[in-house]
């Protein structure tokens, strides 16, 4: 008996949304906007260029933040060397302690939340970090959320964990699919994209 075809993955998200080509979903996004997963970033450090990255990618940094960001540069350097480069959501063991701490060197600046932060980190590490928008956020809404900035972001990853474990297969098969066409995306970002497309809504 043959294998599944890519075109009959179907990707289960949250109220009943059930996405029966979630494939052509993904590569109407990299067609439309082409060479925005594509930009490598140096894994351990950190600096204006991965801010003006994040601007390109929608997350509008202003100059003043991106001072403040990058006056912490040396707390977030120190957290992405302690997580491994291929550090994953599917793997069988996260270092959940190390992004907190990740995440902590992003709390308390004026104007910066998860969105503005995760799309500063995602090429960082792509499997780990998902880009936590506004739309995302919404879909993953937690139930009394922990006070602290970088716990509440730890939190929401967690809470996307629980959606790769959910759709896992068929997302490992659109990855495959996908580098078959040229496209290197991580399950983080295909599942984010998919979130992002849908608005995470039937």
């Amino acid at each position: 008996m043959g294998s599944v075809g890519p075109q009959m993955v179907r990707i289960a998200l949250r109220g009943g949304l059930d996405l029966e080509d979630p494939l052509a979903t993904v590569l109407e996004f990299v067609a439309a906007y082409p060479g925005y997963d594509a930009q490598d970033a140096a894994a351990d450090s950190f600096d204006g260029g991965d801010l003006r990255l994040a601007n390109r990618g929608g997350a509008r940094i202003s100059a003043a933040e991106q001072a403040a960001i990058l006056g912490r540069r040396g707390q977030i350097e120190r957290a992405l060397r302690g997580i491994d480069h291929d550090a994953s959501l599917i793997d069988a063991s996260i270092a959940w302690a190390g992004l907190t701490r990740l995440f902590d060197g992003f709390g308390d600046i004026r104007g910066v939340g998860f969105s503005k932060m995760t799309k500063a980190l995602h090429r960082k590490r792509p499997a780990l970090i998902p880009i936590l928008d506004s739309v995302v956020q919404s879909y993953l809404a937690i139930d009394d959320p922990p006070d602290s900035f970088a716990e509440h972001a730890t939190a929401l990853v967690r809470s996307y964990e629980r959606e790769l474990d959910h759709n896992g297969s068929a997302l490992r098969s659109m990855r495959r699919e996908l580098a078959t066409r040229g496209h290197d995306l991580t399950e983080v970002r295909i599942l984010d994209i998919l979130i992002w497309e849908t608005g995470g809504t039937p």
